[in-house]
């Protein structure tokens, strides 16, 4: 997802939204492998350290866009299949319909490279079942089809070899759109995992500190806690205690005060260590050993995770723009 996308969704949303004889918008991604598999992070790594407006211009103009799919006043539906995460989530999970193909893989693995769960993050993350969305959020745990749809992710399953023929009849028109959804979604053909794993994440991260969900972890022998604590080590530890506070404080955030503080967030991260140096082990290098700094979660301080949330200096982005 680039800025120039960004822009061409928004012109094209805001030709459509008066537009009489568009009844409804589906959105796909191009190719079998992914939907989106997020903001092009070399883009924005490249840009936010060489101190140019992309980084923080991308940021404002996708999340405004963000908004306005969550605002559409026509239906809004996303054909997910393959690879949704990141950038990739924002413009499918805020639509009214999320019709998730069998190859559907979503996450928000954003700690692993020095960021946060961004996108609507702070709102939707929160409304999952249980700490389901605090698990997604800090954890980056990929969901499959059928967990997609346990978490809210997803309102419906279709097969992705049927995704043509459900497009066809959904611009016939013939039927009510909920009749024509509800007539090619399936059920799963297996129980989610994540639901079967909820009484664990449920105990583990009601934590009061991300600190707190370590020593719970620590305290349990079993597979589940050792391969959480293995994943939640190899995370920023300012990503994680950001993320932990974000998705607490969203629970009790409408959508825009969502949005409002996720852009504080970025504005910080973008000026801050762990996202280009998360970039560069990761996705440039990808010696997957980023030096985090601060190293430890016992080195974050509250002080320093406060002036993540702090009012910006020229205020809060302005989402009608």
């Amino acid at each position: 997802l680039t800025l120039d996308m960004v822009h061409a969704m928004r012109a094209k949303l805001e030709d459509w939204r008066s537009d009489e004889a568009v009844e409804l918008v589906l959105i796909r991604g191009a190719g079998e492998r992914a939907f989106c598999a997020g903001g092009d992070i070399r883009a924005l790594h490249d840009s936010g350290k060489a101190g140019t407006p992309y980084v923080i211009d991308f940021y404002a103009h996708e999340y405004r866009l963000n908004r306005m799919i969550k605002r559409y006043p026509k239906p809004y539906i996303a054909l997910i299949n393959g690879i949704v995460m990141g950038g990739g989530v924002g413009v499918s999970v805020h639509g009214q319909y999320r019709v998730a193909g069998d190859g559907c893989v979503f996450a928000m693995p954003e700690t692993g490279i020095g960021l946060f769960p961004d996108v609507g993050g702070t709102y939707f993350l929160p409304r999952c079942p249980g700490e389901t969305g605090l698990y997604l959020g800090l954890t980056g745990a990929r969901l499959d089809v059928t967990d997609a749809k346990f978490a809210g992710v997803a309102t419906h399953i279709v097969p992705a070899a049927q995704h043509e023929a459900l497009i066809a009849a959904l611009a016939e028109g013939a039927k009510p759109l909920e009749r024509t959804l509800s007539q090619f979604a399936v059920m799963p053909d297996n129980k989610s995992k994540i639901a079967g794993l909820q009484p664990l994440i449920d105990r583990h991260f009601a934590g009061a500190s991300v600190e707190a969900i370590v020593a719970s972890l620590e305290s349990d022998a079993s597979l589940f806690a050792a391969e959480t604590l293995k994943s939640l080590r190899s995370k920023s530890p300012t990503s994680l205690k950001v993320t932990y506070r974000q998705i607490r404080e969203g629970k009790n955030l409408g959508f825009e005060d969502s949005m409002r503080l996720e852009f504080r967030l970025t504005n910080r991260f973008m000026r801050g260590h762990d996202f280009y140096e998360g970039v560069r082990a990761v996705i440039l290098e990808k010696d997957n050993a980023p030096k985090w700094k601060p190293s430890s979660l016992e080195a974050v301080t509250t002080t320093e995770v406060d002036a993540y949330f702090a009012t910006l200096p020229d205020g809060d982005l302005a989402l009608e723009v």
